[in-house]
């Protein structure tokens, strides 16, 4: 499993240790060039010595004194040919190297010489690289001694300031276990680090809308069986009275009501689906490009018959060219049939329902006006509760029908509004929808 703490550990602990290696190279190649220019000017210094022995000595030229740690060779050269010779290596010098210093390869390995020549005799002394290696280690070594030391501490260093630093989302973690459906109150954010903020503001955003999908959820249930209880208590009724029923004819009046009370309970438990489906929190669905012209069509073609069987005149009277929004093709469908079945039904027979899809200075909008009785201006709120209706009323229905155009168009961003129709009789129902972008 991927892990934060471990790649926050794993990189700068890598990152230590990768730069304690550049830098204990670093360190040693610079002591090997500080110990190289030391051993050099070490070199000359000898020459230089026995050079004053050959011209200012008395009698013959001595070898220095040897110990057992000497790690110089040392030749005098007289112009004659003749070679004084002494170290304890032996190396052979090569015939010729040129004044000043330079490198040669011998048998044991590389070595450094310096030659001096004056114009009697030169003088060449030598000495191992290995030597000069050896010293340049021990110099890095004692250098970073104090830096190898601390590695342990700054990788303990780095542990405690990863668990530090990640602290907060432990806290928020647990903070979220925490929750529970009966208790999703929001993340205190006046503590978290400002990285996490967008976690935990986001974190909030979901519980927010969790929120209010449980409670739109329990409202449902709550109304959900509020709205059933009657309607299946008098199915139940009516199944008793068609029992008892003791002719044919009163059975069969009895199983009539009994039908159309069925019919009553399928439509409403229809209209809660729909109702829950459209709910602003319910999840959401793809939106595409419709044609609220071409909508409105669909929905007067799909209600010609039923307005036909009630000589209703169904009607589309005004479809303005490219009145477009985005939104569920499905959903924007139920939102206009509802509108346009709600009319048919409080309309009454030998009435007119218009139907428009038209461009306003607001935006693309969808308008059905009827010549029926309307809606009282002080009732027109309350027309979009649930399970609302007009005291008096004899239209069956479920008091649900605008409720769902209503959660639609939020859903859509959309605005309903109810007002009078033509010369202040019947009504006119409009969905304006946000201007497009």
């Amino acid at each position: 499993m991927k892990s934060i703490r471990r790649e926050l550990l794993g990189g700068l602990l890598g990152s230590v240790l990768l730069a304690a290696a550049i830098a204990g190279a670093a360190v040693y190649y610079k002591a090997q060039d500080e110990a190289g220019a030391l051993l050099d000017y070490q070199l000359r210094q000898m020459a230089l010595s026995l050079r004053d022995q050959a011209l200012y000595g008395n009698g013959a030229i001595g070898p220095p004194s040897l110990g057992d740690d000497f790690d110089f060779a040392i030749e005098i050269q007289t112009r004659d040919g003749s070679r004084i010779q002494y170290s304890q290596s032996r190396v052979r010098f090569p015939e010729n190297t040129g004044a000043g210093h330079a490198t040669f390869n011998a048998a044991d390995g590389a070595w450094r010489i310096y030659t001096l020549q004056q114009l009697d005799f030169s003088v060449r002394v030598a000495q191992p690289m290995s030597v000069r290696n050896e010293l340049a280690a021990k110099a890095a070594l004692r250098t970073l001694t104090p830096f190898i030391l601390l590695v342990p501490l700054l990788g303990l260093l780095v542990w405690f300031a990863v668990t530090r630093g990640l602290r907060p989302l432990s806290v928020v973690a647990d903070a979220v276990k925490a929750r529970s459906p009966s208790s999703l109150h929001a993340l205190d954010e006046r503590s978290v680090p400002q990285e996490i903020r967008p976690v935990t503001s986001a974190l909030n955003d979901l519980l927010a809308r969790l929120t209010r999908a449980l409670e739109t959820q329990r409202a449902f249930i709550a109304d959900a069986a509020h709205a059933l209880r009657t309607p299946l208590t008098a199915l139940r009724l009516q199944i008793q009275l068609a029992e008892r029923a003791s002719d044919p004819e009163e059975r069969c009046a009895a199983f009539a009501t009994l039908k159309q009370g069925v019919d009553r309970t399928t439509h409403l438990v229809e209209q809660l689906l729909t109702l829950a489906r459209h709910e602003p929190e319910a999840a959401d669905r793809p939106m595409t490009e419709i044609d609220l012209g071409e909508l409105a069509a669909d929905v007067v073609a799909a209600y010609a018959q039923l307005a036909e069987d009630q000589n209703i005149d169904l009607g589309l009277t005004q479809r303005d060219r490219h009145v477009v929004v985005h939104g569920e093709r499905d959903a924007l469908r139920t939102l206009l049939s509802n509108v346009v079945d709600n009319a048919l039904r409080y309309t009454g027979r030998s009435g007119r329902v218009d139907v428009a899809a038209l461009k306003t200075p607001q935006g693309p909008a969808l308008e059905v006006t009827d010549n029926g009785p309307g809606i009282p201006p002080d009732e027109r709120a309350r027309v979009f509760d649930r399970f609302y209706r007009r005291p008096g009323t004899d239209v069956p229905g479920s008091g649900l029908g605008l409720a769902i155009v209503q959660r639609i168009a939020e859903r859509h961003g959309a605005k309903v509004s109810i007002d009078s129709g033509p010369a202040g009789r019947g009504l006119t129902a409009r969905i304006v929808f946000g201007a497009p972008d």
